[in-house]
């Protein structure tokens, strides 16, 4: 058979398998995003009209899947966190970086806790969470850059503050409003920032 009656079959069926894996990671993140922070392979399977065996060809293991859509989505859970205006006074850009972590964690909340919840069980999972805390870490070093100076234990209680660990407390456990939670986490940094300048 000539080479060119061959090489759209292959391309059908590769395109056929790139929708097949994009649907499953969509309807992970559809899930996710409903409240299901754990989604189980038959969830998926269902959501994304896909049947469970052809899901674990695509991807070997959950763990595979999880790698995978973390791959897809980095663009997108990291666009949140980029920008915004990184000017002006000190107190002034403390107050714009807590706005942006603010609506980065209220936009993508539940796919950070469904990481989270299942740090324990993926490598996978640990390593790119791992990634992702020296990402903020150094997100932050470019909003502030006066972090640089201050001692090593207050960097550290700095980047709990700003932690979706603390954010998801004030919201979820301490019933804050979104604008009270900023307010708090606001108020925090500036007394360690500013305080460390007079």
């Amino acid at each position: 058979m000539p080479k060119n009656e061959v090489e759209p079959v292959v391309d059908g069926r590769r395109l056929r398998s790139e929708r097949s894996r994009t649907a499953i990671i969509d309807a992970m993140v559809a899930l996710q995003n409903e409240g299901i922070l754990v989604p189980t392979a038959h969830q998926v399977a269902e959501r994304s009209g896909i049947n469970i065996r052809s899901l674990f060809r695509h991807y070997g293991d959950m763990e595979a899947l999880f790698g995978a859509a973390d791959e897809y989505l980095r663009e997108t859970y990291e666009a949140p966190f980029l920008g915004g205006d990184r000017e002006g006074m000190l107190a002034e850009r403390i107050e714009h970086a807590v706005e942006r972590r603010a609506a980065a964690y209220e936009q993508l909340g539940n796919m950070i806790l469904g990481v989270q919840a299942q740090l324990w069980r993926y490598e996978t999972l640990r390593k790119n969470h791992a990634r992702g805390q020296r990402a903020l870490r150094e997100d932050l070093d470019d909003w502030l850059p006066e972090l640089k100076a201050i001692p090593a234990a207050e960097r550290e209680a700095i980047d709990a503050i700003t932690s979706h660990e603390m954010w998801h407390r004030l919201r979820a456990a301490q019933g804050q409003s979104k604008k009270a939670a900023i307010k708090i986490i606001t108020n925090l940094l500036k007394q360690q920032l500013l305080d460390s300048q007079d």
